[in-house]
């Protein structure tokens, strides 16, 4: 079984993004991005500093703006304007989850789509389903690199996704059909997973839920992308997928850590570097895979 190593993929991505980062400051344009939190939430806390750190690495300028838990929807709403009108600020970032009392709705569509590097936006969610996938959730587009990378087929394959949410499977089942992949969207009221996991060619894993799936599910030689990550009893870190099982019959599988995870955060960083360049007239396939092909 193949190993499908997100967090080294990532680490060779970040080595182009260095240069394409490089290829806009010789233009004169110094790429920047804001994250926003609310509140001391430790996770977000732990998100924002990957994102942070990476950012800085390849070279971007990074803002951290930090409201108090108790701040409202009109304080963010103003700061998220403030964003918008700022010309220095390419790409923000609003830390979800929010406390209970702000509409993480309203946020999101007050973000300047062209700034939407999360790709949440409504109008990048409806130029998803259009089929133009400029500005997408990060980590459905993080799984088709590596799927890409890892010279998975996408044209014709059956592929199942448990998981519908609007951040993971919505979006990617949408990438997948806009590749020419039948895919099915499983849930927690589908009668029988089995059913579909076990005629897929790639099963992807989205649901939260430590080993919810093993070999019993799968067909052999089925590529299994794992999505989750959960903390068990004994501390250690474990994906949706049982891995040790699921690696007799799997043809190519994500490891939890190191597969998808380090991805999303690429994926964001990449996104950023399209920002910047469509907000100043450039054309970011081009520089991309010129920084690609060096």
């Amino acid at each position: 079984m193949q190993i499908i190593d997100g967090k080294k993929r990532a680490a060779e991505l970040r080595k182009h993004y260095e240069k394409a980062v490089q290829k806009l400051k010789d233009q004169n344009i110094q790429p920047k991005m804001q994250v926003i939190t609310v509140g001391d939430d430790p996770a977000s806390q732990v998100y924002v500093g990957q994102k942070e750190k990476m950012a800085k690495r390849i070279g971007f300028d990074f803002d951290w703006q930090k409201l108090d838990e108790k701040s409202t929807q009109e304080e963010l709403m103003h700061l998220i304007q403030q964003t918008n009108e700022d010309p220095s600020i390419h790409g923000v970032i609003v830390q979800l989850p929010l406390p209970d009392h702000l509409d993480s709705q309203k946020v999101m569509d007050g973000i300047d789509p062209k700034k939407d590097i999360d790709g949440f936006h409504p109008y990048n969610v409806g130029r998803l389903m259009l089929g133009d996938d400029t500005l997408v959730p990060c980590t459905p587009r993080g799984i088709l690199n590596l799927l890409d990378e890892y010279n998975v087929t996408i044209p014709g394959a059956d592929v199942a996704i448990i998981g519908r949410s609007k951040i993971v499977g919505q979006p990617l089942a949408n990438l997948l059909i806009n590749r020419g992949a039948t895919v099915s969207v499983l849930a927690s009221r589908t009668k029988d997973v089995k059913y579909y996991t076990k005629n897929a060619d790639i099963v992807i894993v989205a649901v939260g839920k430590a080993h919810l799936i093993d070999k019993s599910h799968l067909k052999e030689g089925a590529v299994v992308i794992d999505v989750g990550i959960n903390r068990l009893d004994n501390g250690k870190l474990a994906g949706d997928v049982d891995f040790e099982s699921a690696k007799q019959v799997a043809s190519a599988m994500t490891p939890v850590p190191g597969g998808v995870g380090p991805m999303t955060v690429a994926m964001l960083m990449e996104q950023a570097i399209i920002c910047a360049c469509q907000q100043n007239n450039l054309d970011a396939t081009a520089l991309l895979k010129e920084a690609m092909d060096e």
